[in-house]
């Protein structure tokens, strides 16, 4: 643990979401491979010839022409030619099926109805996770200490979880249009909590998304090192944990130093 610390009192915590408060790796390769078996099978049982189209079933199924590889390449070709809207990771998905079910011959209208179903059965299963056992009971009690704010690129619609409850402040990096490590969300964040840099915490598991961003606007930072990488030397004022539930411990020994 780097031991340098700031003499000003902490006032605010914020949170990156995924893989910081839960394991986010299983989640998002069930939801990816999820919502788009769901889509298929959907299309092949519910598009009927009243949809306008002549012979729905010609069409063959949407997965053969379009695997989920073929998917995944055209998020990648609409992030880059829509490169302010890359980190809205909702809206590449959606725009990205509504191009490859056009494309599958469906008419303007049906397309933009079933990328839409697909979307919200995306959203549907990428809320089907748990966070880690220590966290609601850590964040209950760090609540009642400190401002609590998240701030994700990822789209998890935190009011969605219980752990919103404890919560002051959500930002949706991505939606705004400045995903970290932008340094835009951090500050509305701190806008929103009404602490500035030096007086909050900001706790992530990315080197380049959190750590960096955070510790170059002045907050102090808690880098959950999932990965790790262990290093010998870090910059002032960011401090290594191997997992979030360390973090009470880290807190304390902060506030004892000050």
């Amino acid at each position: 643990m780097h031991t340098s610390s700031s003499s000003t009192p902490l006032k605010a915590l914020t949170f990156d979401l995924d893989d910081t408060l839960w394991d986010n790796s299983g989640v998002m390769e069930a939801t990816e491979h999820g919502h788009y078996a769901w889509l298929d099978k959907a299309l092949l049982e519910e598009l009927l010839p009243d949809n306008d189209l002549t012979d729905p079933l010609a069409l063959g199924r949407f997965t053969e022409r379009f695997p989920l590889s073929a998917y995944q390449a055209r998020r990648r070709e609409v992030a880059g030619r829509e490169p302010l809207r890359r980190g809205d990771f909702t809206w590449v998905r959606r725009q990205s099926l509504l191009e490859l079910l056009e494309q599958h011959g469906l008419p303007r209208q049906t397309a933009e109805y079933w990328a839409g179903a697909a979307m919200h059965r995306f959203m549907t299963l990428r809320h089907e996770l748990t966070p880690y056992p220590e966290v609601d009971a850590m964040l209950a009690a760090l609540s009642q200490r400190y401002r609590l704010g998240a701030i994700t690129n990822g789209n998890v619609e935190l009011a969605r979880l219980p752990l919103a409850r404890h919560f002051d402040v959500s930002i949706a990096a991505g939606e705004m249009l400045a995903p970290k490590p932008d340094p835009r969300p951090f500050l509305a964040a701190l806008a929103r909590l009404a602490s500035r840099p030096s007086e909050a915490l900001h706790v992530g598991d990315s080197w380049q998304h959190d750590v960096l961003p955070a510790q170059r606007l002045g907050m102090r930072v808690a880098w959950i090192d999932i990965d790790g990488e262990a290093p010998t030397r870090l910059p002032r004022q960011v401090y290594r944990l191997d997992h979030v539930r360390e973090l009470p411990t880290l807190i304390e020994w902060m506030n004892g130093k000050n």
